[in-house]
């Protein structure tokens, strides 16, 4: 039976919380916000201006017991992540979790415990599976247009800024790759249907503690993916994708929809003028750039876990008939093993295999570790 309203808390209310999470929960339908927890009082005030019938609370957990919560979505700083889904899962509730799933795999997996044995639904937010560019690279790829794939490639970065004192240290969730390198390791297994087996990394820090990295990668199915990302230069979120019958780039900056380019380029004076005057008009997407916090995929990851809640979809995705297609915990703790794989990599020089994670990471309750 479709429940009409979801009652729902925000625990978090930070600048990306309420730019973000919070004006699109006070508007989306089917949504009742009912609670907020935030520790700090001017966060709290904000946030309270924003959903004034909301009740307030310093600390999340008195939140959590409230009975008449259907779901939570959770944007704490990263170090905190683990620990508040596993206290929201334990009192049943549903929960969106601002990624990563958590620090460590150790903290991935007490979340993926906590979540089977709660059997409510745990998503994870990767919100750019939800973009309608992303949508349509992958119906491309699907589709054959572009042959045979051989290669693809992202960038993912932004200018160079002042980061919370959290995201300066990996030791606090910092780092650029659990910051944005987890979206596009998560978007390569979403576009491509396929798993990392291999990762080679390079890691530097020019302003914060691993604020740019170079990543690559060997997909199951043969894809060869590069990555580059880093909060110390340019915004930029481009994807290039090869293959035998062309080239799709979708950048969310700088169009709205994908491109397709064939092997042979347009060669006359005319053709190339038309794709110059084309990708000038794609160009002048000026409500991203003068407000990416308007980028769309946000608003279809949180309408998806509301839909979730409200037509009781299975918490497992995997499962015949459960309608929820993600992206789950499970996901999030498979995109934390490339990080951390990535780190490895990056910290030996040699090239990490994931074959050694790949079976483990198909039961990780088998060996639930709890979180301090």
């Amino acid at each position: 039976m479709r429940k009409s309203t979801c009652k729902i808390g925000l625990i978090g209310c930070g600048s990306i919380a309420q730019a973000v999470h919070l004006n699109i929960l006070v508007r989306l339908p089917g949504v009742e916000l009912v609670a907020l927890a935030e520790p700090d009082p001017q966060r709290q005030a904000s946030a309270k201006r924003q959903a004034p019938s909301a009740e307030t609370y310093a600390d999340y957990r008195a939140l959590l017991e409230r009975s008449d919560i259907d779901g939570v979505v959770i944007c704490l700083p990263s170090a905190l992540h683990a620990e508040a889904a596993i206290a929201a899962l334990g009192q049943g509730k549903h929960v969106y979790l601002e990624k990563p799933i958590g620090v460590s795999m150790q903290e991935a997996r007490a979340v993926v415990s906590a979540w089977q044995q709660a059997d409510v639904i745990g998503m994870i937010g990767f919100n750019y599976r939800f973009s309608p560019q992303y949508a349509a690279a992958k119906a491309a790829i699907q589709s054959g247009r572009l042959g045979e794939l051989i290669s693809a490639r992202s960038v993912f970065s932004y200018p160079v800024g002042t980061a919370p004192a959290w995201k300066q240290k990996r030791a606090t969730g910092g780092g650029i790759l659990l910051d944005l390198a987890l979206h596009d390791i998560d978007l390569a297994r979403f576009l491509f249907d396929a798993e990392v087996k291999t990762v080679a990394a390079e890691v530097r820090s020019h302003r914060y503690e691993d604020d740019t990295a170079a990543i690559q990668c060997q997909l199951t199915n043969g894809v060869m993916f590069q990555l580059f990302t880093s909060m110390s230069t340019i915004d930029e979120a481009r994807w290039e994708i090869y293959g035998q019958g062309g080239k799709l780039i979708a950048d969310r900056y700088q169009e709205t929809a994908i491109q397709i380019i064939p092997p042979q380029r347009a060669t006359s004076r005319r053709e190339q003028l038309g794709v110059s005057v084309r990708s000038a008009m794609r160009s002048m997407n000026w409500r991203k750039i003068v407000s990416p916090t308007l980028e769309p995929s946000y608003q279809g990851a949180l309408t998806a876990f509301v839909e979730a809640l409200q037509t009781g979809k299975s918490a497992n995705s995997g499962a015949a008939g459960s309608g929820f297609t993600g992206p789950d915990f499970m996901d999030g703790l498979r995109a934390l093993a490339v990080i951390e794989a990535a780190e490895t990599a990056a910290k030996s020089g040699a090239v990490v295999a994931m074959a050694d994670v790949a079976t483990e990471m198909e039961s990780p309750a088998a060996n639930p570790v709890p979180v301090p």
